[in-house]
């Protein structure tokens, strides 16, 4: 594990992860909650996400255009890995899907740096079933893009990324809701 997917880790295990009793967005019950924006949007979280992210699509052996996903979640990690990329001198932009087109100017779903024809990799904060990650796929279909994989900042490890993966998309998580347990039971709970 390199320094900064360590320093991430950790960031993440202070940070984003809770232990107590928790209703998710779908309703169920979770003893834990992760709220990665609390990291992703922290000025250390950002340069770190950008090393680990780019990391890890370069390590796959991607050769995106852009970097985006479905807005809010995805932004600042889209954003982060924009920005290190540009540090490293081979540039992948970012892009921001809509929950809904806009209603007025070109009512776009898709806004920043993508075209028809970009082959993109798609974030995601928290991989829970999927959802998000499959809204923005499909956005980037409708208009003409080539999605060469799903990046997952945490996998809550509820089936998201075996059903991600099961559509055919190619799935990295740098981390696991697991890992973030693990971090914060052996620096003690976090509440």
């Amino acid at each position: 594990m390199s320094s900064a997917h360590s320093r991430l880790l950790n960031l993440l295990a202070e940070r984003s992860f809770r232990l107590g009793d928790f209703v998710l967005a779908s309703g169920a019950r979770s003893d834990y909650y992760i709220d990665c924006r609390t990291s992703t949007m922290h000025a250390h979280g950002q340069v770190l996400m950008g090393e680990v992210g780019l990391a890890a699509i370069r390590d796959a052996g991607l050769r995106p255009d852009a970097v985006g996903g479905l807005t809010m979640g995805a932004d600042p990690l889209a954003y982060a890995i924009a920005a290190a990329s540009w540090r490293a001198g081979d540039p992948i932009h970012a892009f921001s899907v809509r929950k809904q087109a806009k209603r007025h100017g070109k009512g776009q779903l898709i806004e920043g740096c993508f075209e028809p024809g970009a082959r993109v990799v798609v974030v995601e904060d928290v991989i829970t079933t999927g959802g998000s990650a499959f809204q923005a796929v499909e956005a980037v279909n409708r208009a003409r893009g080539e999605v060469l994989g799903v990046l997952g900042l945490v996998d809550r490890e509820e089936g998201g990324r075996a059903t991600l993966e099961g559509a055919g998309l190619r799935t990295m998580v740098l981390y696991t809701a697991s890992d973030l347990r693990a971090a914060v039971a052996a620096d003690g709970p976090a509440s």
